[in-house]
């Protein structure tokens, strides 16, 4: 874990992209949001792996959000339920749910669905948030916390000789 939050960290001050982080944080929220075993995270999964995101951001994004989205699946229920039993999308999930397709999918399910929705209903808000948060830390908060004492104590342990090796 703590070789994780190094690279991370590695990441966090490098001069990688910004949008490539804030697109990381939103693939693993993505991912982290819904149920794990969906065709549709096989997706995202591919998505992260071609457009090269930053893996570890991408993975601490997916274990954080997995553990926000058991506090959150009674909202992903909620929704998810709303929109399947909503009279006038009936004629719609019946036409899904008859092809082979969309039942691999699994729409079909309430927090699949709500889940889905409600993330990429939010993944624009987070990759602008997160953006914008990464763009500050690496112009005002990086160098106030380099001068932060407990910081200067915690480079005299292990974690900050791990994160010095991964710099080379």
């Amino acid at each position: 874990m703590l070789t994780l939050l190094a690279k991370f960290l590695k990441a966090l001050n490098s001069e990688s992209g910004v949008w490539a982080l804030a697109f990381a944080f939103v693939l693993g929220m993505m991912m982290g949001f819904t149920p794990l075993w969906r065709v549709h995270n096989l997706v995202i999964l591919l998505i992260a792996l071609i457009f090269r995101v930053n893996l570890t951001g991408f993975i601490l994004s997916f274990i954080l959000c997995s553990g926000i989205a058991f506090l959150l699946d009674p909202l992903f229920h909620q929704f998810g339920y709303y929109l399947l039993a909503h009279e006038s999308w009936q004629p719609l999930w019946q036409a899904m749910y008859q092809s082979a397709f969309w039942r691999v999918v699994q729409f079909q399910h309430t927090i699949t669905l709500g889940s889905l929705l409600l993330s990429l209903a939010f993944a624009p808000i987070l990759a602008v948030v997160s953006a914008v948060i990464v763009t500050q830390y690496r112009h005002r908060i990086q160098t106030w916390f380099n001068k932060l004492r407990i910081v200067q104590l915690l480079k005299a342990n292990k974690f900050w000789t791990i994160y010095a090796n991964l710099r080379g």
